[in-house]
């Protein structure tokens, strides 16, 4: 989709989820044909001109200031995801297409050895990943809280979680939030692709998932953006049963566009149990080391271990 009507949709359907009575406005009459907010509107709460607002919105941004964008997030009440996605439509439509740059190659899958043996020595779940959602590393307990994911993936490639919630049957099951789960991923990917419309293998999977998924589609021409950064999973685990589990997600500036998710449960709770269930099963062979070595380093094994 050309940069243009990516504004126009991202506007109307932003100002379609705004009522006159959440933007403070009277509403006159009672043959309103809309239930958002009328292109006048806006344009009065943005202190700017209906003809100005209405090119805005039909993608002819020209040269349009920090200001005047500034006054249409007040209007419709766009959040700090938005808001930035609105500035990088705009400074892309703005861009003349020979000043643009080439389409960028696929982004390196690589991951630096220390930041694996970062991983490894995390004692709770976690994972790197990134901005198209492929699983590039992870630790132990990170491959078995997501296991569905990687037995979904093709021998070879890198898990791809937005891949598994709409190509994958088990995902219903395994999200207990799926609505949620769904939402968040297209959001996340609608915001990415904003962040860089020239992410050839990010265009790839778009297209593929809009092909493949009915349900990929119709969330997809919302146009919500949302960042991810923290929150709560739930999870219903084939092995250990339900989790409620916490989740940070930390930005890697030495490795654009990857990020490491840390999953961690409080202590004492049902699912920091079931975490330790798993991570018995998980890793067998470094528990009998650590027990094989805490047994000979142990007082009454003292003479054995100097005999």
């Amino acid at each position: 989709m050309a940069a243009k009507d990516d504004i126009r949709e991202f506007l109307t359907t932003r100002r379609a989820r705004i009522t006159p009575d959440q933007a403070g406005l009277p509403v006159y009459g009672a043959n309103r044909r809309v239930t958002g907010l009328r292109r006048e509107e806006v344009a009065l709460l943005a202190g700017i001109s209906v003809e100005y607002y209405t090119r805005l919105e039909r993608g002819s941004v020209g040269s349009v200031s920090d200001s005047v964008l500034d006054g249409v997030v007040h209007a419709l009440q766009l959040d700090e995801a938005e808001r930035d996605h609105l500035y990088r439509l705009v400074r892309t439509a703005s861009t003349p297409s020979s000043r643009r740059p080439p389409r960028r190659t696929p982004a390196k899958r690589h991951v630096r050895p220390s930041l694996q043996r970062i991983l490894d020595q995390m004692p709770m779940p976690a994972y790197l990943r990134n901005g198209r959602f492929d699983v590039l590393a992870a630790n132990d307990l990170g491959r078995a809280l997501y296991s569905p994911l990687y037995e979904q993936a093709d021998a070879g490639e890198h898990p791809n979680s937005a891949r598994f919630i709409f190509l994958d049957p088990a995902a219903p099951d395994f999200f207990h939030d799926y609505d949620k789960a769904a939402n968040d991923c297209v959001a996340f990917l609608r915001a990415e692709a904003g962040r860089d419309p020239y992410d050839k293998e990010l265009s790839d999977l778009v297209g593929e998932l809009s092909t493949r998924s009915e349900d990929f589609r119709r969330r997809w021409a919302a146009h919500d953006v949302r960042y991810h950064r923290t929150g709560r999973k739930h999870l219903h685990h084939p092995l250990v049963g339900d989790l409620e589990l916490d989740y940070e997600a930390f930005e890697l500036p030495g490795d654009p566009g990857q990020r490491i998710n840390i999953y961690t449960a409080p202590p004492g709770s049902p699912s920091a149990e079931a975490l330790d269930l798993l991570a018995s099963w998980t890793t067998p062979a470094r528990s009998r080391d650590e027990a094989t070595s805490s047994t000979v380093r142990s007082p009454e094994n003292e003479e054995t271990w100097n005999s």
